[in-house]
């Protein structure tokens, strides 16, 4: 569905919410007991407005929810909602300017007060704070008021006409939460509010009973769930931690849980554990894709925490997109995939690689050139002048951090590209560090990736949806992870362009999807090709695992994967 269609309502359906599945569907609410499901990043928090890292925003999604949400084939879907709000329907202003969404009667949260308007009106106060951090600022890119029309109907309005309006409270990392909960954790006060976010009040299929940070969560089902009969199960382990291939085991091999996320891991060892008939991968190809980011600021441990986190101060070597770019030829991203992914991955040069229109297509690097990366770093000037096999730049040498989270097939990635980068004259550090400190957005801890104290590092994330423009949006000049922010924002290269930020605006304000995708593609380029700010290596396919009594399982590479578990059942006979 375009953005279009979707917009102007012609011949748009909307799929309920839970309407599949009928087979487990018989029943009292918990009636199937416990369901075990395994993150080998463990969640260090659940408050997805915290937090860039994709292992809390989907913990979070058993609890905490937005109004509307993608489902396993980009469609936008209510939630909370009767209706997606659009021109046809009147839920959007004829100008653009506006979005109106009516929240559906007789909701309630968890503890049994009823979900309103100032609910999701106090949400954006809390992310737009501007001491507050949060990690998904962009969601709110252009909004001006939020206004609480009546207890159930609130009015989003925007400082521009807004061809895509679905930003706020959409998706996974834009959930609502409830006032009366964390009214006292504005801005600064964000992080301290420790009972708030480690057991968050939600609408969702569950509630917290148990947070154990980096280890493990206990769920029960909410009593107070709008949908009878939901969820199946009584009770979610949540357990955090290991790696992937523990993981993958759990299920694929001992049966000993339900379900695991993202295996990243080579094909033929998910391959091998399938065999042992306990359980079934899954995958499905979104927007997420393995890149290296180049840090435009100087991480020198010597500088205050002010100057790391701005471009006041260049980085010495990475600043030149020169160096930038030789690192990128240098690298052979078809090996990688076939050494990482198999037929889960592929090649890009992308940050957005799907969906088509949005799909620059870029080619030019895939084929590796160690001589060609070279023979530029020598036509520039940075050469090895002692001899001792490191290219300097301005008597700086080409000496590298990189750093990625712990994971085998992240490692493996270093230590190739580690041996490519030695042959153009480039010294490499390696460092890997635990994904649940890496991606847990904790302001205290100098390991996070939105600090960025190394000078490159390794990761993957994706955006809610099919359209791109919140994800693009992230790059805006001083959306930059800073102390003032809590050291939350998306922006972790530190890249401002003001040639950029103008596109950021032309693209909110634009409704031809053919022009919208002309200028996503060109910021696309400007990140990547065009500067190599960001080093795209390969178009990740989700691959995770389930054991095989458990049904109503859909991945979904659009949204959080874990956005249907109030529909999860255990199959009859199991």
């Amino acid at each position: 569905m375009t953005l279009r269609t979707l917009l102007l309502g012609a011949t748009a359906t909307f799929a309920l919410a839970g309407t599949a599945f009928a087979e487990g569907h018989e029943g009292e609410r918990g009636r199937d007991g416990n369901v075990s499901i395994i993150y080998w990043q463990a969640p260090s928090i659940l408050n997805p407005f915290l937090s860039g890292g994709t292992k809390d925003i989907e913990s979070s999604s058993l609890v905490l929810e937005p109004l509307a949400r993608y489902d396993e084939a980009g469609n936008l879907v209510p939630w909370l909602v009767d209706e997606v709000p659009t021109v046809a329907n009147g839920g959007v202003s004829e100008d653009l300017t506006t979005i109106t969404w009516k929240i559906s009667e007789g909701l309630v949260w968890s503890d049994g007060t009823p979900l309103t308007s100032a609910d999701v009106k106090f949400t954006a106060e809390y992310c737009m704070h501007p001491e507050g951090g949060c990690a998904q600022g962009a969601f709110f890119d252009g909004v001006e008021t939020v206004e609480a029309v009546d207890d159930l109907t609130v009015k989003v309005t925007f400082n521009q006409p807004k061809p895509n309006p679905y930003g706020p409270f959409v998706g996974g990392q834009s959930p609502i939460l409830q006032a009366a909960q964390f009214s006292d954790c504005l801005g600064a006060r964000a992080p301290e509010c420790t009972e708030a976010n480690f057991n968050p009040i939600g609408t969702g299929p569950f509630k917290v009973v148990e947070f154990k940070p980096n280890d493990v969560i206990t769920f029960e089902a909410n009593e107070n769930f709008r949908e009878e009969g939901k969820p199946a199960f009584q009770t979610v382990t949540f357990k955090g931690g290991g790696d992937a291939a523990a993981a993958g085991r759990s299920v694929l091999e001992t049966g000993e849980f339900d379900y695991a996320w993202n295996l990243q891991l080579a094909p033929d060892v998910i391959a091998s554990m399938e065999a042992a008939g306990k359980g079934v991968a899954i995958a499905g190809f979104g927007p997420l894709v393995e890149r290296i980011e180049m840090n435009l600021t100087n991480p020198s441990p010597d500088l205050p925490p002010e100057t790391r986190a701005t471009v006041a101060e260049p980085h010495p070597f990475l600043s030149d997109p020169v160096v930038r770019e030789a690192l990128s030829m240098a690298i052979d991203r078809e090996l990688l995939v076939e050494v990482g992914y198999g037929k889960a991955g592929k090649p890009t040069c992308d940050l957005v690689p799907v969906p088509d229109n949005y799909a620059a297509q870029n080619t030019g690097c895939f084929a590796q050139d160690i001589a060609g990366a070279s023979a530029m770093l020598d036509e520039a000037g940075i050469v090895d002048t002692d001899g001792d096999g490191i290219r300097e730049k301005d008597g700086v040498p080409l000496e590298i951090l990189y750093q990625t989270s712990t994971n085998a097939v992240r490692q493996d990635f270093q230590a190739l590209i580690k041996q490519w980068w030695s042959e153009i004259g480039v010294e490499t550090e390696l460092r890997n560090v635990s994904g649940s400190v890496f991606f847990g957005g904790d302001p205290g801890s100098p390991d996070t990736f939105q600090k960025f104290y190394a000078d490159v590092e390794m990761y993957a994330n994706t955006f809610n949806g099919t359209d791109p423009q919140q994800y693009l949006a992230q790059y805006r000049c001083g959306n930059e992870p800073k102390p003032s922010s809590q050291w939350q924002g998306e922006n972790i290269n530190r890249f401002c362009e003001e040639e950029y930020d103008a596109l950021i605006d032309e693209l909110a304000r634009t409704g031809d999807i053919e022009k919208r995708g002309e200028i996503a593609k060109k910021m696309n380029n400007m990140l990547t090709v065009d500067s190599w700010t960001i080093v795209p290596l390969v178009h990740r396919g989700r691959v995770s695992a389930h054991s095989l009594d458990l049904g109503g399982v859909v991945l979904n590479t659009w949204d959080s994967e874990l956005w249907n578990v109030a529909d999860w059942y255990r199959k009859k006979g199991s």
